[in-house]
């Protein structure tokens, strides 16, 4: 039976806070996630495990270490654990989702270090939730497993994580694998594993026949390359792969890890909630909450914010015709909105130390080359855009395109193969893909931000110049 409640009685009276029994840092020093080894290695038996969700499941027990070992049920102001929550809207469903996705999902609690913890044990990530309107607003009420309980509110192996640092990775490798190195950031290196138990550890996904099938190289690729850099370019810590072999095959993996030093010690004094108002506002727009979350993994907040304001303008219009899958199109948004934020990032960011010349000049070539196979797969995806138009949109856009080569003056060959052979002729589609993705995708539609590159360097041969 399903264990989320919420009731509206809005007479009740806020029960009081009471301190936390947890140890707290220094004065003006927030402080810190204690977060038990056991909840490092999560593996889910029958649900993805989603970032928000690890994320809000982390805010959760922060707070309860802070309420204390004494109490059996917690509660706190929803808002204090999600921010941006319009409670007059149909928001309160996402949350209702979340929230029973952390009463349903089924892991396996188990440290990374084999035999480091003290037992092994599986059960839901809360035993329940529940959600009350209280003088106009909503609090959450949740529990844990009593096997757990001790153990998740004291406990004696653990990492310590600021939850201001866990809030900016956006993807659950990149925060399941920050988590588990921060434990080991001391010894400087991971327990070796298997590779094949890291990949629902670090995936939130259970195996299943699709996933066991896996060759290594791909999930080496899609998830372990980003994560990796995920976490070097915005945590406190460094990670450096390690493959160990089993004949011809890479059988095992460790991460060696390295503490930096803190760049900005006032970025963890608050720690934020989390924020899920853009899956919402993108289900208004028509775009499903799981595929929002994956854009939101992906992109990041901004980047997603960005291409919603997007959508919504294009929705508004009808060229070259109306928007037939808001999702499609969203996604195809998602790159120049990454090079927006990235620019805007970097415009506030301090600058680093200059590089000597011949490290420039190396990275230069680096990127000149992940830059064309960018843009190689960026316009291949914009032919597959307009070919998935209909006859008579292909046709208008045609006449739409000839109109502007005239004003611009195009080689008449080039007007006469459009006549005759169509956009797709090879002399033609280079225009045709201009004009078409200027008008539907912006100026920038051709410029890959610093995550595309990072995309594209991931897939690359580790040599490649």
């Amino acid at each position: 039976m399903d264990q989320l409640a919420i009731a509206l009685e809005p007479e009740q009276q806020a029960p009081k806070r009471r301190p936390g029994h947890a140890v707290r840092g220094g004065a003006g020093e927030a402080r810190p996630l204690l977060k038990p080894v056991n909840t490092l290695g999560w593996t889910p038996k029958e649900k993805k495990i989603t970032v928000l969700a690890r994320k809000s499941w982390n805010v959760l027990l922060h707070e309860a270490q802070d309420q204390g070992l004494d109490k059996d049920v917690f509660s706190t102001p929803l808002a204090k654990i999600v921010k941006s929550i319009d409670y007059s809207s149909n928001d309160i469903e996402l949350i209702k989702k979340h929230l029973r996705g952390m009463v349903s999902t089924t892991v396996e609690w188990q440290s990374p270090t084999t035999g480091e913890g003290s037992y092994w044990t599986v059960c839901g990530l809360l035993a329940h939730a529940k959600l009350t309107k209280l003088r106009g607003e909503i609090w959450v009420e949740w529990s844990y497993a009593m096997n757990m309980r001790q153990e998740l509110l004291v406990p004696r192996v653990f990492a310590r994580l600021q939850l201001p640092i866990l809030s900016q990775l956006r993807s659950h490798a990149g925060l399941a694998l920050y988590e588990i190195c921060s434990r080991y950031k001391d010894v400087g290196r991971t327990a070796r594993q298997s590779w094949h138990w890291w990949r629902p550890v670090l995936t939130g996904r259970p195996d299943n026949e699709k996933s066991s099938k896996m060759e290594y190289r791909i999930f080496k690729r899609d998830c372990l390359r980003l994560a990796i850099a995920e976490v070097c370019a915005v945590t406190d810590i460094d990670v450096e792969l390690v493959e160990y072999k089993a004949g011809r095959f890479i059988s095992d993996l460790q991460f060696l890890v390295k503490p930096k030093q803190q760049r900005d010690p006032e970025a963890a004094q608050k720690p934020e909630p989390v924020d899920m108002a853009l899956i919402t506002r993108a289900a208004e727009l028509g775009v499903g909450h799981d595929q929002a979350e994956g854009l939101l993994e992906e992109f990041g907040d901004e980047a997603l914010r960005g291409g919603l304001d997007a959508l919504q303008r294009r929705a508004a219009v009808d060229f070259p015709e109306p928007v037939r899958d808001r999702y499609r199109y969203l996604k195809s948004l998602m790159p120049g909105e990454a090079r927006k934020a990235s620019v805007v990032k970097e415009q506030g960011a301090e600058k680093a130390p200059a590089a000597s010349a011949a490290s420039r000049d190396r990275q230069a070539r680096r990127q000149a080359k992940w830059t064309e196979e960018w843009l190689r797969e960026r316009r291949e995806r914009v032919v597959q855009e307009i070919a998935a138009l209909s006859k008579a949109a292909q046709d208008e856009l045609s006449a739409q395109l000839m109109h502007d080569m005239e004003l611009r003056n195009v080689h008449p060959s080039i007007r006469k193969r459009l006549q005759s052979s169509g956009w797709r002729h090879q002399l033609v589609v280079a225009e045709m893909v201009r004009y078409y993705a200027k008008a539907t995708h912006g100026e920038d539609w051709d410029q890959p931000s610093a995550d595309d590159l990072l995309q594209v360097a991931a897939r690359m041969p580790v040599d490649a110049e």
